[in-house]
């Protein structure tokens, strides 16, 4: 199956001489949930333009549903919803008006009963006659997001879309989000919230100044990149860490009241040969936890080693 996006070898050189992309290469499959992760400043709203025919690439081809999207960009653009940070709606229309306008902007032929269902789903229905202008910031969000899934587009580009809004559309907004997915929709989101990329995403991809970092599964990122850590509470603080287990690596927490190891992918231990040592050497547990890594714990290190 052919890719939903394939970008290849993509540049972006400003007049200025500064290079807001690197060469990127990247596919995006059909149906998935696409998080990428960055800096400010790092490329993802100049590739995600670009991507939408916002903004023209210095070198490099960028595919969206196998059109090219600048030698057959009107074929490309009909494919894409884009849902870009900053509000752009003309104020004095109605919602109706305007996701209507937005449908038949891209030649799609009126469909009032699934404008209706769009509308409800995003908790517009009671505000369709309502003009623009006398909306909260987090209505006219909804409204943005209407007007980009109106002309049932098969690519959703989410441009850091829960940015400054309430709780209440956030949750609303990926409940939305996992029926597209559900329907074959691709979605492609910029997110400052890592942990919605953690709970949304299958694949991540985190860019920096311009270059693409890393790309892979989200569990498969987490399990390679992340720690674990096993914390075993003791019954009775230790002053040192006995001999009999100085081979393993274990920390004696400050207070001398906690041991912790440490690993990963690559590093591991047998719980049940550390209990039986633990219990040879009448060192008694009040409990035991493991905890692993978040993914904005991963990025942040990622981004770190390139400082």
């Amino acid at each position: 199956m052919s890719p939903a996006i394939s970008i290849q070898r993509l540049v972006k050189r400003y007049d200025s001489g500064h290079v807001a992309l690197h060469g990127i290469d990247l596919e995006i499959q059909a149906g998935e949930i696409f998080a990428l992760l960055g800096p400010n400043g790092a490329g993802k709203s100049t590739l995600i333009n670009i991507v939408c025919g916002i903004v023209t690439p210095t070198e490099g081809r960028v595919l969206a549903g196998g059109r090219d999207v600048v030698r057959e960009y009107r074929a490309a653009r009909a494919l894409i919803g884009l849902v870009p940070q900053e509000l752009a709606t003309d104020n004095y229309e109605s919602v109706w008006a305007t996701v209507k306008f937005s449908r038949g902007l891209y030649g799609r032929s009126p469909n009032p009963r699934f404008l209706e269902s769009l509308l409800d789903a995003l908790s517009l229905a009671d505000k369709r006659d309502a003009r623009i202008m006398t909306l909260s910031g987090g209505m006219k969000r909804r409204v943005m997001i209407a007007k980009a899934l109106a002309h049932e587009p098969q690519i959703l580009f989410l441009d850091e879309p829960t940015a400054g809004v309430d709780v209440e559309l956030r949750r609303d907004m990926w409940a939305l989000v996992r029926r597209l997915r559900d329907q074959g929709v691709t979605i492609v989101l910029t997110t400052h919230y890592i942990e919605e990329a953690e709970q949304m995403a299958d694949r991540i991809g985190v860019i920096d100044r311009g270059s693409l970092v890393l790309v892979e599964d989200k569990r498969t990122l987490i399990d390679q990149l992340g720690e674990r850590q096993l914390r075993l509470v003791l019954r009775r603080p230790l002053d040192a860490i006995p001999a009999g287990l100085a081979d393993l690596g274990l920390e004696l927490r400050e207070r001398g009241d906690e041991l912790v190891f440490t690993y990963d992918a690559t590093r591991a231990i047998d719980v049940s040969a550390l209990l039986r040592r633990l219990t040879d050497l009448s060192i008694e547990i009040a409990d035991m936890q493991t905890r692993q890594s978040s993914l904005e714990e991963i990025f942040v290190k990622l981004v770190g080693r390139r400082s």
